[in-house]
């Protein structure tokens, strides 16, 4: 996250190492810089990470020290955060979380009115005045601002999403994995209150066991959890969802998507005919949604990425293999409201996960990172191009490449799908040795 002469905001907010790079101090004056100057109270929750609190107080300590009103919302999924947004006309949302980092790590991030999160010309904004620092706004007396608590949060959350529900789950046997994160609480009240027979996993936070081996970014635990049942995986601020169908196989973000284009199609709810994507996205969905006649929009990995374009376009669906969803009020990835409405896809069919998935048929990816000594230099490797357009030639509409550089780190992803494992894997080591030749 933060380096000299770097930017502070990476794709999700600003994430870092807690109390050591992301420290209180950082957090004290990113709220300064960001409500100076600002109109509306502002609202804030976070996930278990013992490290929450430090950073919300900070955070509502510099809000209220140059003026601004804050609502803390307590541990509540980064859904909640985007709906009390829009439903108290706060001037920003803020959620303390580091989704599926490890516990150490923590983050920091910002929304606006609409409930999405900032775009990068408004969080460069937020950076430049940070950076520049004092003099700040001092207001005295009756100007500095308070802090209250919203002891509801959750509930009100929770009411939303039933109220929006289209179908009863009455009768449905679910098994959740809350990761021990933001969902621990919200997510068994939301399928109880609609009448589902739920078993729950890892909804007992110590503030360091969060998206440990479990949630989202482990949905083999939940694999092993079914039993005939079906699946909902969250990460640590359940932004995500991955689900396990009824015979423990893992429904990723492409599979879930798929269904949910479907469903959207038979219910003639899809009146223009895109998606939106990224790059990442499974040669597999895109094949699907060739044949139902659905026209696939890719975008850089991020949901960021996703929803800007989900707005230029007027998508009403579009996401991530990752998990993230984001459906047509396009604010921001809900993973307990895409998991409503997977669940609702199963309900209004009658027909179970598994039957349903096979909408698309998923092509084996193998994805392998490379060290590199400078990810810049990828663009031009000549070497490596020609590697890859050859490559891409022999497996012509079977398969496909992708070769990118990291955006943090020094690796190059390399990244093939083709209609076997066998030719998938030979393809990906025989670009990585070139790739590891020209630039490792």
């Amino acid at each position: 996250m933060v380096v000299d002469g770097g930017r502070l905001f990476g794709t999700d907010g600003v994430r870092g190492r807690a109390n050591d790079v992301l420290t209180a101090d950082l957090a004290f004056d990113l709220a300064k810089a960001a409500g100076e100057g600002s109109e509306g109270l502002v609202v804030i929750g976070r996930d278990t990470r013992r490290s929450g609190s430090m950073l919300s107080s900070a955070l509502h300590a510099g809000f209220n020290a140059v003026g601004v009103d804050t609502v803390d919302l307590g541990v509540i999924p980064v859904g909640g955060v985007s709906r009390l947004v829009r439903d108290t006309a706060a001037g920003f949302g803020v959620m303390v979380s580091a989704s599926h980092n490890p516990a150490e790590d923590n983050g920091i991030k910002f929304f606006g009115r609409d409930g999405a999160k900032l775009s990068d010309e408004r969080e460069d904004e937020i950076e430049v005045r940070y950076r520049r620092g004092a003099p700040w706004a001092r207001p005295l007396g009756p100007l500095v601002g308070m802090q209250s608590r919203m002891a509801d949060a959750v509930d009100r959350y929770i009411d939303h999403l039933v109220a929006g529900a289209a179908y009863s789950l009455r009768g449905m046997r679910f098994v959740v994995d809350c990761a021990n994160g933001a969902s621990y609480a919200a997510a068994p009240q939301l399928f109880r209150r609609l009448g589902a027979d739920v078993e729950v996993h890892n909804a007992e936070p110590d503030g360091m066991n969060i998206n440990l081996g479990c949630g989202a970014t482990h949905p083999e635990y939940l694999a092993e959890k079914v039993g005939g049942r079906v699946g909902f995986a969250f990460d640590g601020d359940a932004d995500r969802l991955i689900a396990v169908d009824e015979n423990g196989d893992v429904c990723n973000g492409d599979v879930v998507m798929a269904i949910l284009v479907k469903q959207l199609i038979d219910l003639g709810k899809l009146k223009r005919r895109v998606v939106v994507t990224t790059v990442m996205a499974n040669l597999g969905f895109k094949k699907a949604m060739e044949h139902l006649g659905v026209v696939v929009l890719e975008t850089a990995v991020g949901d960021r990425y996703v929803l800007e374009e989900m707005r230029r376009s007027r998508a009403v669906l579009g996401g991530e293999q990752s998990g993230h969803i984001v459906l047509e009020d396009r604010a921001t990835g809900d993973g307990l409201r895409s998991a409503l409405r997977l669940a609702g896809a199963m309900a209004s069919t009658g027909r179970e996960l598994r039957e349903l998935r096979t909408v698309m048929t998923e092509y084996p990816q193998v994805l392998q990172n490379v060290p590199v000594a400078n990810r810049a230099a990828l663009d031009g490797a000549t070497a490596v191009w020609d590697a890859v357009a050859e490559a891409q030639a022999e497996l012509a509409d079977r398969g496909r490449i992708l070769v990118r550089a990291s955006g943090t780190e020094p690796l190059v992803r390399v990244m093939v799908e083709a209609a076997d494992a066998d030719t998938a894997s030979g393809v990906a080591s025989s670009l990585t040795e070139v790739v590891r030749r020209e630039l490792g």
